[in-house]
């Protein structure tokens, strides 16, 4: 089934945001601020804390299949990301003949998600926090559902239990307090969607509130443990 397709509404009075460089240290990634400060990544932040479950992981598939399975996702994130991206920056002609036909699939059951999305403000955006020490891109800051959000994108093999994704909500939290800094505007609402491999799509919309004791903590013992 395919659905009329939406010209979404951008918002063009908003703050021109720099763009900061990006580096690679040992697998993981850095932003440098305006100021020169060398800012680690949200996801590099975060990954901090997931313990040993993915070399567990890891070890249980065996490495071969492991890689595999990882290059398969990250190949479709990458695809169903230009995807969003193309539709909600209201570009014509992105689903051609060279678009696979799963994610075609995958962007087809989207569309009345995104129906939910309209005055943007920014897409793939780089944001950074002195106060939280932390830098990252956001997926899209717009309003769902009439609301403020910070939007991300994700795709999955299989559903995701909420108690899972916990460092989903964690990161778009960054984002929105990161957004707050860096603008003086607030998204107090945080939205993750989540494109699943032959199953329908999942939706879940969550308030920053509840998510930023528990990120002040880690980004204490973060930077405790890392002399900052």
């Amino acid at each position: 089934m395919t659905y009329q397709l939406k010209t979404f509404k951008h918002i063009h009075n908003d703050p021109v945001l720099c763009e900061l460089k990006r580096e690679e240290h040992n697998g993981k990634r850095y932003y440098v601020s305006p100021n020169g400060t060398k800012l680690p990544s949200v996801t590099t932040f975060l990954s901090h804390f997931k313990g040993d479950s993915i070399q567990k992981w890891r070890q249980k598939v065996g490495e071969e299949e492991a890689n595999k399975i990882s290059a398969r996702a990250s190949r479709r994130g990458t695809k169903f990301h230009s995807l969003m991206e193309s539709y909600i920056s209201n570009q014509e002609g992105f689903i051609d003949e060279n678009v696979m036909p799963d994610m075609v699939h995958a962007f087809n059951q989207f569309v009345p998600i995104l129906d939910r999305v309209d005055n943007v403000h920014y897409l793939e955006t780089m944001l950074y926090s002195e106060t939280l020490g932390l830098a990252g891109q956001v997926d899209c800051i717009a309003e769902f559902d009439g609301i403020p959000s910070v939007i991300d994108f994700k795709t999955s093999l299989k559903p995701k239990r909420e108690d899972w994704i916990l460092n989903y909500f964690e990161q778009c939290t960054c984002y929105s307090l990161m957004y707050e800094e860096m603008t003086g505007v607030q998204a107090k609402q945080i939205v993750v969607l989540i494109s699943v491999d032959s199953e329908d799509p999942q939706v879940f919309v969550k308030n920053r509130a509840d998510y930023i004791p528990e990120l002040a903590r880690k980004v204490k013992q973060f930077r405790e443990e890392h002399n900052l």
